[in-house]
């Protein structure tokens, strides 16, 4: 049994203790937005909150993550920053086909949580690992800095 607090319940969870934390979340948690792009840490689609850090949720066994505090994409719409990069998003038409788009909020918001200013470069460095095939990387560049700018109005 493994526990953890997970979007700000604490959870106990039976999965063995190398199971991604991808799995557990979707499968034994429930929570389906955290996507399964390559399973290889290359996409970014599964990115979550680990202690209120950017994880690779695919190749992050849920042994590691016991006694943390685990966010996904679920948990957003209740946090201000998760709030303002949601909005963000919507305003710059980021979401084409959408797959990459919670692990893409989920860098998104924890680089605004540590970076209320970011630059371009330091967008391009925290987003650089998260990919889109659908190319939408200057209105996600654009959003973020759209959402600083609301986060600090």
């Amino acid at each position: 049994m493994i526990s953890l607090t997970l979007n700000g319940k604490t959870v106990e969870l039976t999965a063995a203790p190398d199971t991604p934390l991808l799995w557990v979340l979707r499968d034994e948690a429930g929570l389906t937005g955290t996507k399964f792009g390559c399973g290889m840490s290359v996409c970014g689609a599964c990115v979550v909150h680990v202690d209120g850090r950017p994880v690779r949720s695919c190749v992050t066994p849920i042994s590691s993550v016991a006694g943390k505090q685990v966010t996904t994409i679920e948990a957003m719409e209740s946090n201000r920053i998760g709030q303002a990069v949601q909005a963000a998003w919507i305003r710059h038409d980021v979401p084409q086909c959408g797959y990459c788009q919670s692990g893409q909020i989920m860098s998104a918001a924890a680089l605004l949580a540590q970076n209320p200013q970011p630059t371009d470069a330091d967008i391009d460095a925290a987003m650089r690992r998260n990919l889109c095939r659908c190319g939408t990387y200057n209105q996600i560049r654009a959003a973020i800095q759209d959402a600083a700018t609301a986060l600090r109005a």
